[in-house]
């Protein structure tokens, strides 16, 4: 079998540890040090689902604005941008700058070179900020951040999922927004939080694969009017 070669390195932020870029042929994996693989190019079925579910459920007409937390491999943008009109926005945040160059160099044949679409901005930073920002600004707020409300990489993530976080997000969307968060597994206490907040709970579990792979789980959490 081929081996794997390390193309790049990158530290994450806030003592999130070290992220290496690997590739074996077409195949590519980001691993963080000392914790394995982050995300593969073969496995994005549950990305792709995020933004697919989340378009689905959009209000607003012709001219959406998104936010997406976390570029990964750009196979949620891309899925997004897919099921978008030519009036739609979408904004990426994502807080680890080589992130993006590899999206924009040796990753970007794997999710169709989706930070060339004139719809894409992107934000180099933490999508945190973003939020606490922002009143009644999105249609839809799409987070791959981490590894879900049981954060993997990062402490400061955690601020995303709590009370606070939730809240900022609520404020952040239009009036039938949808915020959608992908996680590796279920956790009741977060669709607690996400009741108490305001948003109607819908969870929907998906393959990382097609119909092969690990069950992540994906809410999707609209706001009222």
């Amino acid at each position: 079998m081929t081996p794997w070669v390390l193309l790049d390195s990158a530290q994450v932020p806030g003592n999130g540890g070290e992220l290496r870029l690997y590739q074996r042929g077409y195949e590519f994996s980001i691993k963080i040090v000392g914790r394995g693989e982050l995300m593969n190019s073969r496995m994005h079925g549950s990305e792709d689902a995020l933004a697919e579910q989340t378009c689905a459920r959009l209000k607003c007409g012709l001219k959406p604005r998104l936010l997406i937390g976390g570029l990964g491999m750009g196979f949620t943008l891309a899925a997004a941008l897919r099921h978008l009109g030519d009036q739609a926005q979408v904004e990426v945040a994502e807080l680890v700058p080589a992130v993006v160059e590899w999206n924009k160099g040796p990753l970007g044949e794997c999710a169709g070179q989706p930070l060339q679409d004139p719809r894409v901005s992107v934000h180099e930073g933490d999508v945190a900020r973003i939020l606490d920002n922002e009143q009644d600004t999105y249609d839809a707020i799409l987070l791959d951040v981490d590894n879900g409300p049981e954060g993997l990489t990062r402490k400061g993530n955690d601020w995303l999922y709590s009370m606070n976080g939730l809240n900022a997000a609520y404020t952040a969307l239009r009036p039938q927004g949808v915020l959608a968060v992908w996680s590796a597994g279920p956790a009741e206490d977060f669709i607690q939080r996400l009741r108490k907040v305001g948003f109607e709970v819908d969870e929907v579990r998906v393959r990382a694969h097609g119909e092969k792979g690990a069950r992540h789980v994906i809410w999707f959490a609209r706001r009222g009017r």
